[in-house]
């Protein structure tokens, strides 16, 4: 019988992962290629990674991750690699259970949304712990989260992909969470600026500035527009795996240091390594 002076300790909650999830409606901004890289990322840094593609169609990040271990095989080599899997579940209440499942495996749980707008894509970014949405530097990216006006280039109001997320923030930080789940981070990555004019830079990084103020996001550069990020794709091979990638020039490098100021920007929490760091530079 129990001694009530000393009550059984409750038991340890779960263990959950943190769950990225990259979204955005629109196609065409590096969503899958900053994906697998940060994912690739953190593999190196020791953490349990998996990646979960919910566009079972087009399945960009699950064939990268394919081609990844396609090469590694043929190469008899051994690197830091990502598990991954592709949704094929029909509705959100399937996902909620594939998410459930998969992130008692791991640290981090990457969610990859499909370019476009549906209840399977809602419910990933609405239970996302760190939302990032990644978007070029054009006013026609920027529209996905706020509409301008043509003259003075003032915010005019929200889109729905901005309210939802507004939403799903408000909901989240309203509930009693008991613990487990952090506030929900929204991320702006601005993607290819170096192929932006000056102006229009600073036009929407002005109306950046004003919408995040506005529902609360957080603004970080993200990766350069850059040949060889297509290139990479083939062979699943990323910017961080040295050794294996031939000469890189310079700008390769700048574009390494990209990738790493990205994932400082995202400010992750820290994690229990199971395996040696390995260096990122």
């Amino acid at each position: 019988m129990n001694d009530p002076t000393f009550p059984t300790p409750a038991a340890a909650p779960p263990k959950t992962a943190h769950r990225i999830v990259f979204a955005n409606e629109k196609g065409g901004t590096g969503k899958s290629t900053t994906a697998v890289h940060i994912a690739v990322a953190l593999s190196y840094l020791g953490a349990r990674v998996m990646a979960l593609d919910l566009d079972a169609r087009q399945r960009t990040t699950h064939r990268y991750i394919e081609n990844r271990l396609s090469t590694l095989e043929k190469r008899r080599i051994t690197l830091p690699t990502p598990g991954c899997e592709v949704f094929r579940g029909r509705g959100p209440e399937a996902l909620l259970v594939t998410i459930d499942r998969l992130e008692k495996l791991c640290d981090f749980l990457i969610i990859d949304n499909p370019g476009r707008d549906d209840p399977i894509a809602r419910t990933a970014a609405e239970n996302a712990d760190t939302l990032v949405t990644p978007m070029n530097d054009s006013f026609v990216d920027f529209d996905l989260i706020g509409q301008v006006d043509a003259e003075t280039f003032k915010v005019k109001k929200l889109s729905f992909f901005a309210e939802l997320i507004w939403e799903a923030r408000m909901k989240r930080s309203r509930a009693t969470i008991d613990g487990r789940r952090p506030e929900m981070d929204w991320i702006v990555v601005r993607n290819r600026t170096g192929h932006v004019e000056a102006r229009n830079m600073a036009r929407i990084e002005q109306a950046l500035t004003e919408m995040s103020k506005r529902v609360g996001f957080r603004v970080a550069h993200g990766l350069s527009e850059r040949v060889i990020y297509r290139e990479l794709f083939p062979s699943g091979l990323t910017l961080l795996d040295k050794g294996h990638l031939g000469e890189l020039g310079t700008s390769h490098l700048i574009a390494r240091q990209e990738l790493r100021a990205l994932l400082k920007a995202l400010n992750l929490p820290e994690f229990t390594r199971d395996q040696p760091r390995l260096e990122l530079a």
